[in-house]
């Protein structure tokens, strides 16, 4: 009986981990961290990065948590997320309501009274942007549902830039570009390769609505403005010759996939595309790192 009990518990536990996307809310810190690093010269103070990335982290997983709480009925539908904790009814829809208020309002209290307001009130922007915006009206309404609501997906930099600074510098906004230019060729990958779970769940998405060989050009498309966008950090000064090298690397194999989509037949193309992305936004924001500690400084110098 007490082995039962213990799993049990194990479970619920894991299901409400589930309920906040923990390996997009991982991404999201990412770069969030290096956007708070990117901000100043030195380190960061201890503080600001440790309560600073908790309270962006608790009001992602809130968001996360209403996603899933909205669309559990579209989950039932696609093999993607058919298990999740809400559409199987592991966790009551009363309940992950709860759990989102009580993280949501845990992680603006902790960036009001512990980082600063403007990082507080962008956060709940953010929220708001990922929670209502995008998955109560757009996500439903038009196929460029990605495109307008990936601002919200785009803003953790930013986020951790004004944890730091206590302001919006254009920099951090080169940042929340490069997210926002990123995320449209990101997600029709995964859309691509989907199809048919978002035509069963009547979602209309780009390739449901309009094709895959149309969905295939945006792609491309999307992913020549992404790779023209990363070159702006360099060209305003933000980052040195370091960056410019993985920037054209890393766009060069995103560039890759897209053409292996458009022009090929190859059934794994898009997750194949979808995954190279996840990769490339890492390695990109870690290469921003490297750069601005390795080479930017001896450019200042």
């Amino acid at each position: 009986m007490q082995t039962t009990v213990e799993a049990k518990e194990t479970l619920s536990w894991r299901d409400y981990y589930e309920l906040c996307k923990p390996r997009v809310v991982m991404l999201m810190i990412l770069t969030s961290v290096i956007g708070m690093l990117l901000a100043v010269p030195g380190m960061v103070p201890l503080d600001i990065l440790i309560l600073g990335n908790i309270g962006i982290a608790l009001c992602a997983g809130s968001a996360a948590t209403v996603n899933h709480l909205v669309d559990r009925h579209i989950d039932q539908k696609m093999a993607r997320t058919f298990n999740r904790p809400v559409a199987q009814g592991r966790v009551e829809p009363q309940k992950a309501l709860i759990f989102a208020a009580i993280t949501g309002l845990l992680g603006l209290a902790i960036l009001l009274f512990f980082i600063n307001q403007i990082t507080a009130w962008l956060t709940l922007a953010s929220l708001l942007g990922y929670a209502v915006v995008y998955t109560l009206f757009l996500k439903r309404a038009t196929p460029q549902n990605i495109v307008i609501g990936g601002l919200a997906g785009a803003a953790p930099p930013l986020l951790g830039w004004t944890a730091v600074t206590g302001s919006i510098d254009p920099h951090g906004l080169l940042l929340v570009l490069i997210i926002f230019a990123w995320t449209p060729p990101h997600f029709w990958a995964l859309a691509v390769h989907r199809k048919d779970e978002y035509a069963n769940a009547d979602i209309p998405m780009l390739p449901v609505t309009h094709g895959e060989r149309y969905t295939k050009v945006h792609i491309l498309l999307y992913t020549i403005v992404l790779c023209l966008v990363t070159l702006l950090p360099y060209l305003t000064g933000m980052m040195g010759w370091l960056y410019l090298l993985g920037a054209a690397v890393l766009g060069a194999g995103f560039l890759y996939w897209a053409l292996v989509m458009l022009l090929t037949e190859r059934e794994t193309a898009g997750m194949d595309t979808f995954k190279y992305s996840i990769v490339y936004l890492m390695a990109l924001f870690v290469i921003m790192l490297l750069d601005h500690y390795l080479v930017t400084p001896a450019l200042v110098v």
